[in-house]
């Protein structure tokens, strides 16, 4: 668990506001509401978790928090005729399912990949995005594999918690740990790590800005056949997740999808695999 400033979409008017994570946890009682179907913590409102920052998925711009998920969850939000606002919170209670059980949030969003160990804990939608994991260092590294930074013994970056960062350990490396994607990329920028593993759209968006790209490339990448899904509190909320299985699907079908898509990451892969996410 990337970028240039968004151009505005006409997809989703749903308002966002940023709670910190020392913010208690919301709804309860009175305050909750089934909508549709849906149980929500929190009246007219789909609370979402996420941690920040994280683009082009999510990250706050001009005090509102925008990306990729952040646009994908506004349409489960329409469907359900009520308005989006953010939680920020560690990733640690996201991907163990704590914010989700804590009444912290209805939905959890952050590029969170489709385990076997989460799928035990939460409920998870159908998959929406095809990723793979991408080694990025400066352009002059001459490093073009995992083996390359082993043998050569180089300083590996990686973020806490990530499947990225078990994959790497997977393979016997020891990386330094960042608590985010942003303090990762300043690891390498500042010389405490020669190269980082990082999801490879969040990579690729690094590598829109034009100061990243003249000094850093992508030297290799990880296929890992990860798909990420959005997630929610285990056997609660059967409803919510057949509205956000909805929500990907019609985007899909409509173009919507693609529109997305194409504002934050760029474009679509291909039936032949080119284009976009390798």
């Amino acid at each position: 668990m990337s970028g240039s400033t968004p151009r505005r979409l006409a997809l989703g008017t749903a308002a966002i506001a940023l709670t910190l994570t020392t913010a208690t946890a919301c709804g309860g009682g009175d305050e909750g509401a089934t909508v549709q179907g849906v149980k929500l913590i929190k009246q007219g409102t789909l609370t979402s978790c996420t941690h920040l920052p994280y683009p082009p998925f999510q990250e706050e711009k001009n005090g509102k928090v925008v990306g990729f998920d952040v646009d994908m969850v506004d349409l489960v939000a329409k469907k359900l005729g009520v308005t989006q606002k953010i939680i920020d919170t560690p990733f640690e209670t996201m991907k163990t399912g704590s914010a989700l059980n804590a009444g912290k949030c209805d939905i959890v969003m952050g590029g969170m990949t489709i385990k076997p160990d989460r799928v035990k804990f939460m409920d998870v939608s159908k998959p929406y995005f095809d990723a793979t994991q991408a080694l990025m260092a400066k352009k002059d590294s001459g490093i073009t594999s995992l083996d390359d930074v082993k043998t050569k013994k180089l300083k590996l970056g990686s973020q806490a918690g990530t499947t990225g960062e078990g994959f790497v350990k997977e393979k016997g490396m020891d990386p330094r740990s960042f608590d985010n994607s942003l303090a990762e990329l300043d690891g390498l920028r500042t010389g405490q790590v020669d190269v980082i593993v990082q999801d490879y759209p969040v990579v690729q968006g690094w590598l829109k800005d034009s100061a990243n790209a003249a000094k850093y490339a992508i030297v290799a990448n990880l296929e890992t056949g990860e798909q990420y899904g959005f997630w929610m509190r285990k056997g609660h909320n059967p409803k919510l997740v057949e509205m956000t299985n909805k929500a990907i699907a019609d985007a899909m079908a409509d173009g919507t999808y693609k529109k997305i898509y194409e504002k934050w990451i760029g474009p679509m892969p291909k039936a032949d695999g080119s284009g976009g996410t390798p």
